[in-house]
């Protein structure tokens, strides 16, 4: 990331330490993940957990294959075929049998996977329009842009982030 000149320091205002900013950047999210669930939950997902969406979008709308959703998920095989059979148990997904592959399983999300995903969309564009009231459009739009920049230049890859936490 290239430098870029630094608002003048405010008078008699510390300076945070390093660590700081991930730790606020974690807790933004955990903040706003837990909101969420706590929506979910009311609207009839109280099972639903962060891995759970995760997982629902890796499968995607055409379905995968255990080893393809591990791969998008950054995990091993085993790992995404335990999360597959918890999210089948809860009646997020269902499994079938592969078109073009008699040996494999098709992964795919049920009716209740697609309710899930679809009330959290709308959950988190009312957590964001909160922090429009709460920060100004204009606050909340620069943060995603500067976000959207650090997460671009460091390379991270946001879709394995369930396998990152680990």
């Amino acid at each position: 990331m290239s430098p870029r000149p630094d608002d003048p320091p405010r008078a008699n205002e510390p300076q945070r330490p390093g660590y700081a900013l991930p730790l606020l950047l974690a807790g933004a999210f955990r903040g706003l993940v837990e909101a969420l669930h706590a929506q979910l939950a009311e609207q009839g997902h109280p099972e639903a957990r962060p891995l759970h969406g995760f997982a629902l979008q890796a499968v995607g709308p055409a379905g995968a294959t255990p080893s393809e959703l591990g791969r998008r998920l950054g995990v091993s095989k085993q790992a995404a075929t335990k999360t597959a059979a918890a999210l089948e148990r809860l009646g997020y997904l269902h499994r079938e049998a592969h078109p073009a592959d008699a040996r494999a399983v098709l992964l795919r999300r049920t009716a209740r996977g697609d309710d899930l995903l679809a009330r959290s969309a709308v959950i988190f564009a009312g957590l964001r329009a909160g922090l429009e009231s709460e920060l100004g459009r204009a606050r909340v739009t620069a943060l995603e842009d500067d976000l959207e920049r650090i997460a671009t230049a460091t390379g991270a890859r946001l879709g394995d982030l369930p396998g990152w936490l680990r």
